[in-house]
């Protein structure tokens, strides 16, 4: 078992999709929904990967292969979740890519850009549209994971800002189409240490990066997914439509000059 915070696993009925979910962020919120009691799906490209966190993460974890931005394999997806649980509670779209190699404009390619915005904004689309039904029988909850590079974007990476940023209209825009049934919020990440807690450990950030950060550290796995955990809760019942920003408060401190 992969050294994760969290509580007790233990079974509260209500059932998770993860996309993106073999490593990372998304690895880390399928974690933490499973100490929290959930059934959780992971979604991934890498099987190998993905089937072996899926073990590793007990009997409350399942894996399945799906290309989000595949409208044939997310409708097999969600229904192959349907089969197995006869529920969907909650959505958490995690599976993004950025532009490939940080390429630059000039070499950028219309076919990298298009698979960029194709996962990372067709993708949640997608989901959501199939999901949807499931969702509303149980008063579900999506989760759309963005970036703070829709706001604060740098050098070589047009097509994740352009498509993250289009991701966050899209969750203002769900939330309104589907509420007040399902509840749709944005989790924006800023720089997050995403690597495994043993290597974080082993590897230590240096006392130069956390002194960048006007909260005096670096953001952690757990940070994101305990507050994704929060929003797929019943405790953040009025909570829908909003943009969550984890990024230490760099948002508040001139960081480009």
């Amino acid at each position: 078992m992969i050294d994760w915070k969290g509580g007790e696993p233990g079974h509260n009925g209500r059932v998770a999709l993860v996309t993106g979910a073999a490593r990372g962020i998304g690895l880390g919120i399928a974690a933490w929904l499973i100490c929290e009691g959930w059934q959780v799906v992971l979604s991934d490209l890498d099987r190998p990967r993905g089937a072996k966190v899926a073990k590793a993460l007990g009997d409350n974890a399942w894996f399945i292969t799906m290309d989000v931005a595949d409208e044939a394999q997310v409708s097999a997806g969600v229904s192959e979740v349907l089969g197995q649980f006869g529920r969907l509670d909650a959505l958490v779209c995690n599976a993004a890519i950025a532009n490939p190699h940080n390429h630059t404009l000039e070499s950028l390619s219309l076919a990298q850009w298009n698979r960029v915005l194709a996962v990372n904004l067709n993708g949640p689309m997608l989901l959501a549209k199939h999901c949807a039904p499931y969702l509303r029988a149980h008063g579900g909850a999506i989760v759309n994971l963005t970036s703070t590079r829709a706001r604060q974007s740098e050098p070589d990476t047009e097509a994740y800002a352009a498509s993250k940023g289009g991701l966050l209209a899209l969750t203002h825009a769900l939330a309104m189409s589907l509420g007040p049934e399902i509840r749709v919020n944005a989790v924006s990440p800023g720089w997050i240490d995403a690597r495994d807690p043993a290597q974080r450990r082993a590897e230590p950030l240096s006392d130069a990066d956390h002194a960048q950060h006007p909260a005096g550290r670096v953001g952690t796995v757990e940070d994101v997914a305990a507050l994704v955990a929060w929003l797929l809760s019943r405790q953040a019942g009025f909570v829908t439509g909003q943009e969550f920003v984890v990024d230490g408060g760099m948002s508040r401190k001139m960081i480009y000059t």
